[in-house]
């Protein structure tokens, strides 16, 4: 009987494609059969189900490695370690191949965060204390590809598939029925998790138009200094910029005068005066444009009767947004150290 052998191909992806596709010419060449993390995206718990699902039905993994970590899970390892990670668990063969130190590369694909690169560094090391090969191109790689999958084969034969024709009885019978339900299954499991990762493509499209129309729409930000006897000259910002300064304290609810000291710390540091250092229509018009995009909304929480002050606090969007602005942030490097308020108190009226 001729067996073909399920192998799965594991790798960063948009920096490996024409690498990724030269594993899988050899393997097919070979008469086996490749599979790979593209044809799901691990992006969450139920598309990894299904991805383990592949790696315990593959008999040969193979992982291939350049400059890239690749993203990583709530865990902090990257996607393609965890693969590795549980193959080697259940103990499918493992191939390894890592770019050689001296193999030409573009700068744009290669790691720019110490922190990635460490944790890139130490995934290769992992994957040295087996048995690996370097590569320093995709022709060379695909050939390794075919001679150290030949050999595997040849010193650890697994399970595969055969043709049906090959082998007949009841148990085969029962085995095609089984497989038929369960590529069914997985189809209607597929479309299930393709459709929410289009509607979670389609929510970063609106957030992507969103934050470009905070940004394009300029303000002139007026703030009273301590010390000053008027407001002086106006300076430019964006109610991007103004959303930025007050969203944090609107995590649970701000009042009007305080959301006033928040914008004039952003844009003037701390010796701003305390009444009121933004004027009131400024903020007023800013607030309810970002109401209107349905970002901040008047606070829902209970306040004594006698309590007359305005306050306001981020909507679900709003919370959404500045989640997401926040990640941005902080995976590049863009957040602004913290500058101490100016306590002093407000004059007595």
């Amino acid at each position: 009987m001729t067996k073909k052998y399920q192998v799965f191909v594991s790798s960063t992806y948009e920096d490996l494609k024409d690498e990724r596709d030269q594993i899988i010419k050899a393997i097919l060449e070979m008469g086996h059969i490749p599979v790979g993390m593209e044809m799901f995206s691990a992006a969450d718990e139920e598309q990894w189900k299904i991805i383990k699902r592949q790696i315990d039905e593959s008999d040969y993994y193979v992982v291939a490695v350049a400059h890239k970590y690749g993203s990583v899970t709530e865990e902090g390892i990257s996607y393609t370690e965890k693969e590795y990670d549980y193959a080697a668990e259940i103990g499918v063969p493992v191939l390894g191949f890592v770019i050689d130190g001296s193999a030409s590369w573009p700068s744009n694909l290669m790691e720019d965060s110490a922190d990635r690169r460490a944790s890139l560094e130490a995934f290769k090391d992992k994957i040295k204390g087996r048995l690996v090969n370097f590569w320093n191109g995709k022709d060379d790689l695909h050939a390794k590809v075919s001679i150290s999958l030949m050999k595997s084969i040849s010193t650890n034969p697994r399970t595969g598939w055969v043709r049906s024709d090959e082998v007949v009885g009841p148990d085969l019978i029962k085995e095609l029925t089984r497989l038929s339900t369960e590529n069914s299954s997985l189809r209607k499991e597929l479309s299930i998790l393709q459709e929410e990762k289009r509607k979670a493509e389609r929510e970063s499209d609106v957030k992507g138009e969103l934050f470009d129309t905070l940004r394009k729409n300029k303000v002139d930000v007026y703030v009273w200094m301590d010390g000053d006897e008027n407001w002086g000259d106006p300076i430019e910002g964006s109610l991007l910029g103004v959303f930025q300064a007050i969203a944090p304290n609107l995590m649970v609810e701000n009042d009007f005068e305080n959301i006033g000291r928040d914008i004039a710390l952003r844009y003037k540091g701390v010796n701003y005066r305390q009444w009121f250092p933004v004027p009131k229509n400024l903020i007023s018009h800013w607030l309810a444009d970002l109401a209107s995009l349905d970002l901040i909304e008047p606070s829902k929480k209970k306040h004594p009767v006698s309590d007359k002050t305005d306050y306001w606090s981020l909507s679900k969007e709003g919370r959404s947004f500045l989640k997401k602005l926040r990640k941005i942030q902080l995976e590049r490097g863009l957040v602004e150290k913290e500058k101490p308020e100016n306590e002093a108190s407000p004059p007595e009226s």
